[in-house]
């Protein structure tokens, strides 16, 4: 049996495509137990995301986190269920479609998005892009700040798809972009129209905007992974488009797991220290991702809401991502661009392709590589 998966069929004359790769982390199929102990499951088991001695996370993920986890995900996933689905799937197909809608004018370009976990998966859209005819793709990941255990999972997801494929297109990947002045001024907009609409946080009493970042085990920052370096000039950077000081702003990290030290100050212990000092508005946007999740929606403007109200703070406002908004969908327009180059040049079917292998006795020129 062969190692490689079965190749389109081929016909000469055909037009070749620029294939546009967007990729998110993933989702449960459904807010139940048991689409959460699959999707735990694969997330979980990465090599990437949990760095632990394969036989010692084995027994600690299948006796213990896979029974008694998923129940409790589902019931927080159920909380921010949008009718059309998971909030994360929602916002990644809406951006796909706007930002195929926004290269339209660009000819030859396929924009299509996977999940690195869960449906649709990496390995069933590039297999889709390439039967449509892309003989180039562009993979982006849509993760502003790169980390091992995010990015480089995707670029083993795509490297095992490469290893089963015999004919493969041409590959790049978009690595970063959170320092992009098109991703910080799109930040910036979102807040200053929540200030329009809330009224200016600064000039508020007792004011702090929290800069929310995904966690990761502090061991990743010391073994070189740039993740908390990126987030800090993403911060930086986004405060200083806001004309906010040092005082006015801070960097925080959510969603930590386990019992090692993660990335610090962790977001809900900051707020409520910030309630019980006296802050009594939090501003609190989460630019790490791309598009609102259950680590948005219900970690933050949920239960961090909950924690900062409870120790004495009087507003709490959840700033959301980008998500679909306009000037989002121009930035991922403009990285997209950038990193396919002269990719964007045409690049049509050779109508003489098959006269020149029937000339060389071809039985059918179809079939003909040449």
């Amino acid at each position: 049996m062969s190692r490689y998966l079965p190749e389109p069929a081929h016909t000469h004359g055909s037009p070749r495509l620029t294939g546009v790769l967007l990729v998110n982390l993933g989702t449960p199929a459904a807010p139940t137990a048991a689409a959460l102990r699959r999707y735990l499951k694969q997330f979980l088991w990465d090599p990437r995301v949990v760095e632990i001695p394969r036989l010692l996370w084995w027994l600690i993920l299948n006796l213990i986190i896979l029974n008694f986890r998923p129940k409790k995900s589902a019931a927080k996933y159920a909380s921010v269920w949008m009718p059309e689905g998971s909030p994360l799937r929602v916002y990644t197909e809406r951006q796909t479609k706007l930002l195929k809608g926004r290269l339209g004018a660009k000819t030859g370009i396929l924009v299509d998005y996977a999940m690195r976990y869960g449906e649709p998966s990496i390995a069933a859209t590039l297999d889709r892009m390439k039967a449509a005819g892309a003989n180039r793709i562009l993979v982006m990941p849509l993760y502003p700040q790169y980390a091992a255990s995010t990015t480089a999972s995707v670029y083993d997801d795509v490297a095992d798809w490469v290893k089963r494929t015999r004919h493969l297109p041409a590959l790049r990947f978009v690595r970063n972009y959170h320092d992009d002045p098109r991703y910080i001024a799109a930040l910036a907009a979102s807040v200053l129209e929540h200030w329009e609409k809330t009224g200016r946080g600064p000039a508020t009493p007792n004011y702090r905007m929290v800069i929310s970042f995904h966690g990761l085990p502090r061991r990743s920052l010391d073994l070189g992974d740039p993740y908390f370096c990126e987030c800090q000039k993403t911060g930086r950077l986004l405060a200083e488009a806001l004309g906010l000081d040092a005082s006015q702003h801070l960097v925080t990290f959510q969603s930590r797991f386990g019992k090692a030290e993660w990335l610090q100050p962790y977001t809900q212990k900051t707020l409520e220290n910030l309630a019980r000092e006296g802050v009594k508005r939090v501003d609190v946007i989460c630019p790490g991702f791309a598009a609102d999740c259950l680590e948005t929606l219900e970690e933050i403007a949920m239960e961090c809401k909950t924690a900062f109200l409870s120790q004495g703070g009087s507003e709490f406002h959840y700033i959301p991502c980008l998500n679909d908004r306009d000037d989002g969908i121009a930035m991922l327009a403009g990285v997209v661009t950038d990193h396919l180059g002269h990719w964007l040049e045409a690049q049509p079917g050779d109508p003489q392709t098959v006269e020149r292998a029937r000339a060389l006795g071809a039985a059918d020129g179809d079939k003909f590589n040449g």
